[in-house]
């Protein structure tokens, strides 16, 4: 007699999935995600009977957050839902797939789409029916209540510690350097933060300021190079004043204050000014280099002047028998100030690095100062050449004006006449200041 025929079960493909929010512990030889995918293996060799099989695939996310989706071990798993690999998935707790009311939605309409069942191994329910999608919702909510108070509580406790000046974490401000979880004054770097506002308020142009930090070599804490937006951050930036800030409100600091109140308020006054009236005033401020020294070829002085057009502003030199006698009375009657200013600084830097020169006017500089070596006259000048990017605008117009006694411009060319009086007197000056420094 034949034995009875035996119901075919049909195997049903489990993946696991674990999660856990922190990294902390992860390094353990046994932690969280161990455990929870122990517990879910052992509940799903439970179901054998059922024709429950484990898949060989591991969908583990550690130190991520239940509150997005974009998880990677996740996102694995979505996949091969889609690929039709898998028709259950097993959690050790609901709010180990999502603590989202509206995300874990979105995961139960692609389970559904794809007839996968969905179950938790501490909390019996079942999916497929109503009330089984009510005991899910109900569980969810208060998930996501209690990842939403958390928040709260979390928040509540930053922001008292910012009402008491306590410095909450993150990347330091440039200036200061973390020590026993507060702020500390970082030498270095502070120097260059007072050196920041202290130059603001000389020219008030963050993007001149910026050129110049990259002239000086100055970077971010990574090796970054600082621009104007990074400038202005610094500018506005109360941690500098001995302020914790949190959403706006400035509260007393438990750090020291690496700029003062009054440079503070210097500062603060400028950028109240529109960055365009600044930037034109910055412009308009720079002294024009070859005032009273440049010449036409009729032998008439040129005129710094300067012009707008959409916003900029243009500078130029106008010869004075133009101005006099209208265009066409001079055949050269407008020099571009930029320009001709290069052209005649190039040539003045040429000279510093020409031996014969030096020589001549270290003999002159020894002559009224016998103090004064030749090795001692001839370093100074020389070491004009490669300082003179450093050099304030002001500075350079002196430096020209002592030593050009006037530029001849004409239709083929310049001639710039040097002082040989005035190199003579550049050079004691330099090689006095640099007496004075050693």
């Amino acid at each position: 007699m034949n034995a009875p025929n035996k119901p075919v079960v049909r195997k049903l493909r489990c993946a696991v999935y674990t999660r856990k929010s922190s990294e902390e512990g992860l390094e353990q030889e046994f932690n969280s995600l161990h455990a929870q995918r122990e517990a879910c293996e052992s509940y799903i060799a439970s179901q054998r009977s059922e024709g429950w099989v484990l898949v060989r695939d591991q969908y583990d996310d550690g130190g991520i957050s239940g509150g997005t989706l974009e998880r990677p071990g996740l996102k694995r798993l979505l996949a091969d839902i889609e690929d039709g690999l898998v028709d259950v998935v097993v959690v050790y707790k609901i709010d180990r797939l999502s603590r989202s009311l509206m995300d874990f939605s979105k995961l139960v309409e692609v389970f559904d789409r794809n007839g996968v069942t969905f179950v938790s191994v501490t909390q019996s329910f079942n999916t497929t029916t109503s009330m089984g999608r009510l005991t899910l919702n109900i569980l969810l909510s208060f998930a996501q209540f209690e990842r939403e108070v958390t928040a709260e509580r979390i928040r509540d406790k930053v922001r008292a510690s910012r009402m008491k000046g306590m410095w909450m974490g993150g990347c330091p401000p440039l200036g200061y350097e973390v020590k026993n979880r507060k702020l500390a004054e970082n030498p270095a770097d502070a120097a260059h933060v007072r050196w920041v506002f202290a130059r603001f308020i000389e020219i008030g142009s963050g993007t001149v300021l910026a050129r110049e930090l990259a002239e000086r070599g100055v970077n971010t804490r990574r090796g970054h190079r600082i621009d104007k937006k990074f400038i202005y951050r610094m500018l506005n930036n109360r941690v500098y004043i001995g302020n914790a800030v949190h959403k706006g409100t400035s509260y007393p600091g438990e750090h020291a204050a690496i700029i003062d109140r009054a440079t503070w308020d210097k500062v603060h006054a400028i950028l109240t000014v529109s960055p365009r009236k600044r930037a034109a005033q910055t412009r308009a401020d720079t002294p024009a280099l070859l005032r009273g020294l440049l010449y036409g070829p009729d032998g008439a002085a040129f005129s710094p002047t300067h012009t707008r057009k959409g916003g900029r502003l243009y500078r130029y030199y106008v010869s004075q028998t133009v101005l006099k006698h209208g265009a066409g009375s001079c055949p050269v009657s407008r020099i571009p100030a930029g320009e001709i200013e290069a052209a005649v600084i190039d040539q003045l830097r040429a000279v510093f690095r020409q031996p014969e020169i030096v020589a001549g006017t270290g003999k002159a500089a020894r002559a009224q100062e016998d103090e004064i070596t030749e090795a001692e006259a001839r370093d100074a000048l020389t070491r004009l050449d490669p300082l003179w990017n450093e050099l304030f605008p002001a500075e350079q117009a002196r430096i020209v004006a002592l030593l050009v006694e006037r530029v001849d411009i004409g239709t083929e060319g310049m001639n710039v006449r040097l002082r040989m009086d005035g190199l003579a007197a550049l050079e004691r000056e330099m090689t006095t200041d640099v007496g004075e420094a050693a």
